[in-house]
Order: structure tokens, then C-alpha cells, then sequence
């Protein structure tokens, strides 16, 4: 349940700030909109929750990911913090953005920044969009390959739902190249026709995990490796290996 609604919380915060920075980042002529520094900052909040959310899952997940396969489960969980670390990046862009923006709107020192101001801005909002290219995009669907497969291998989910994300992962990171290489622009339709896969196996996962878990099997392995009693029927299936058992060497 803690890594079902850790997904959750990923998708509806990268979406509120992707919302939330457009009057910011679109404002080409390098002034600030009213109110724009402000969602701005309402943005940078929800991408830190989002930095928190991203770097969870890969914690919440390893315990179960390791018996299935430790050095993947540990790729998944450092990948998930690279993620997290390049979505911080371009958190720090946008702050700096929105610092020089006031700046600029201020009027401070407009004699000898004006010409400074409006390329600094660019870079930083190039900063931003490389980060996300990075970010949620490439690092993402990487992740979600490593997790796909092995939720697949050792069927932790329904088959259809690791297959969305053995297609979404390599689908995103292709169109990640596509767009480093102008092929089309971040935010477009082709661009959010690749992510769908993506977004449709987070959420399916998401949903899957709080509502059914991980299953009969690998649910008692971790409520074992927890040192929880096992249910009923466990209990009863080891009493009757112990009294067949029993009956055999006697």
C-alpha cells in the first residue's frame, strides 16, 4: 500500500507541476506574468514532493524486489534516486529563474544586466527542460524496465500489467531521443501518445498494489522474512509437512 500510493503521489505532482510552471517558463520576453513567480513556487513544491515520492518507491519496493533478483532490485533503487536527483536539478532551475525574473521586473541594475538577464533566462529554462527530458522521461523509463521485468518474472502482478510496462519503458526512452534530437517538442501530442503506456502501467500498478498487494506467495515471504505469524492455512499446511515427517522416520 505505501508503494501503491507513492506512485500515486508521483503522477499527480510531476502533473500539478508541469501545470503550475507553464506561465513561468513560457514567459519568453523574460518578464513575470502576475502571478506567475508565485505558481512558480507553488510547482517547486509539488516537484519536491515529487522527488520524495520517486526516491520512496525504490525504498518501499526493495525489500520485496531483492528475492526476486538483489542486483536488479538494487539497479531499480539507485535508478530511482538518480531520477529523483535529476528532477532536484531542475527544481534549482526554476528557482533561479524565478529570482532573476523578479530581478528583471524589479528593474535592479537594468543598466548593466539588461542583456544578461534575458540569456541567463533562457539557459535556465533550458536547464529545466533538459531535466525533465533526463528526468522523468529517460531515467523513468529505464526504471520502469527493471521493474517491469522482474514484476513479470515472478509474477508479483497480472502479466498485462508488467507488459504495459515492458512496452512504456523502451516506448518513452525512444521518444526522448526523438525529441533530443528535434524530431518534435517535449510537450506535444507525440510526446504524450509515447508517455501513455508509461502512465497507464503506474497507475495500473498503483492500484494494483493497494487494492490486491503482491499475492499469496511473495506476501508470505516478506510477512516471514518480517518475522509475522504466518495466516491459517500456512500454519496448517507446515503442521501437516511436520507430521508426515514425523510419520516417516518413525
Amino acid at each position: 500500500m505505501a508503494a501503491g500510493s507513492l506512485f500515486l503521489l508521483t503522477e499527480v505532482a510531476a502533473i500539478a507541476g508541469a501545470v503550475l510552471y507553464r506561465p513561468l517558463l513560457g514567459a519568453a520576453d523574460g518578464r513575470l506574468v502576475p502571478g506567475a513567480d508565485t505558481r512558480a513556487l507553488l510547482g517547486v513544491v509539488c516537484e519536491v514532493v515529487l522527488v520524495a515520492a520517486v526516491a520512496g518507491t525504490g525504498a518501499a519496493l526493495f525489500p520485496v524486489l531483492r528475492r526476486h533478483g538483489e542486483g536488479l532490485a538494487l539497479g531499480y533503487a539507485f535508478g530511482r534516486l538518480l531520477e529523483a536527483a535529476v528532477i532536484a536539478l531542475g527544481i534549482v532551475a526554476v528557482l533561479a529563474l524565478v529570482t532573476l525574473r523578479r530581478e528583471a521586473g524589479a528593474g535592479t541594475d537594468a543598466g548593466a544586466d539588461a542583456g544578461a538577464a534575458p540569456g541567463a533566462d533562457v539557459a535556465l529554462a533550458a536547464v529545466h527542460d533538459w531535466a525533465f527530458l533526463l528526468g522523468p522521461n529517460i531515467a523513468l523509463g529505464l526504471n520502469t524496465v527493471l521493474l517491469a521485468y522482474l514484476a513479470y518474472r515472478a509474477r508479483l502482478v497480472p502479466r498485462f500489467i508488467a507488459v504495459l510496462g515492458l512496452i512504456g519503458g523502451p516506448l518513452i526512452c525512444a521518444s526522448a531521443v526523438a525529441v533530443m534530437f528535434g524530431a518534435y517538442a517535449q510537450l506535444s501530442v507525440a510526446g504524450s501518445l509515447a508517455a501513455l503506456p508509461v502512465f497507464a502501467w503506474e497507475l495500473g500498478l498503483a492500484g494494483w498494489l493497494i487494492v490486491k498487494g503482491f499475492g499469496s506467495g511473495p506476501a508470505a515471504r516478506v510477512r516471514e522474512g518480517a518475522g509475522v505469524p504466518p495466516g491459517p492455512s500456512v500454519g496448517r499446511r507446515q503442521a501437516r509437512q511436520r507430521s508426515i515427517s514425523s510419520g516417516g522416520l518413525a
